[in-house]
């Protein structure tokens, strides 16, 4: 990571793939179960989001 990350910022691409497992563990128990599929495929989705901003914010500046 370069110098200009401090503090938070540092530790948010670790936060978003924690959050982003999560995420992967609850839709996919939703849509398993059929308890609420509709909520769950939502959270697939919001899990896929999550996994890309993860990649842009850890893609190297090019400086």
């Amino acid at each position: 990571m370069n110098d200009a990350l401090t503090g938070i910022a540092q530790a948010a691409p670790a936060i978003g793939m924690i959050a982003a497992f999560a995420c992967l563990i609850g839709g996919l128990y939703l849509v398993r179960t059929g308890k609420d599929r509709p909520k769950g495929v939502l959270l697939l989705i919001m899990t896929a989001v999550l996994v890309g901003n993860v990649l842009i914010w850890t893609l190297p500046t090019g400086r």
